[in-house]
């Protein structure tokens, strides 16, 4: 009887180690291709939900994917980092042992967020206006704008919408400082920040503002790494 109690633990045991270093090289591989496919600085992390890995390894489906990019720059827009989650993934193991390089990865359906920094975003701002933030993480700009030959000060909370291809910065409301009259001062503040061919095939569904800035936030379908 304590022969089978030993043999069930050390059994037990083993399953433990198989399963961690099961999930160990999962991940890595996973890290690698989508490190490849975007050309990423450095590898993203990954963590697989779910216990025990093994059943699902051996299933070759993982039901949920958790992945971290860091900073990361796409048409001239530094990106700060991805949060994303990966849902129904296929990644058959046996293939991963035989030729993991070779293997196909693909996700059913991917959701996640993209942080753009206040800095990057005044970066891209009309020269002399600075996107700064609120007590309630609404985005305001602030500086000097140039009205004949005169640098005029003005501050505006900003609307945020969607377009093709980015995102476009509004005024809400706009207040210059001085007597100097501006016709239409929206259109010396307006901008827009290009937001496109996003790691992981995002498409954007809806942005908000965040403390760091714009938190843009995607979803896709149909998601391939190879």
């Amino acid at each position: 009887m304590r022969k089978l109690v030993v043999a069930v633990v050390l059994l037990a045991i083993l399953l433990v180690v198989l399963d961690r270093v099961a999930v160990v090289g999962v991940q890595r591989e996973i890290a690698r291709q989508i490190e490849a496919q975007y050309d990423l600085a450095q590898p993203p992390s990954v963590q697989v939900k779910g216990l025990p890995f093994l059943t699902q390894a051996f299933s070759g489906r993982y039901e949920e994917i958790a992945i971290g990019i860091g900073q990361v720059e796409r048409e001239g827009v530094r990106l700060e980092r991805i949060d994303a989650t990966l849902y129904g993934v296929t990644a058959p193991l046996a293939d991963l042992i035989k030729n993991a390089a070779a293997t196909k990865i693909q996700a059913d359906r991917v959701a996640g967020t993209v942080v753009i920094s206040r800095r990057t975003l005044s970066a891209h701002a009309p020269a002399g206006i600075k996107v700064e933030g609120t007590g309630d993480d609404k985005l305001r700009v602030s500086g000097n704008v140039t009205v004949l030959g005169n640098q005029v000060p003005v501050t505006a909370d900003m609307k945020i919408e969607t377009i093709k291809d980015g995102i476009r910065l509004t005024p809400a409301s706009v207040k210059l400082v001085g007597a100097i009259p501006v016709p239409n001062p929206e259109r010396l503040i307006s901008f827009t920040v290009p937001v496109k061919n996003l790691p992981l095939n995002l498409r954007i569904t809806r942005v908000t503002s965040t403390s760091e800035g714009l938190a843009v936030q995607g979803t896709a379908s149909d998601v391939s790494f190879r």
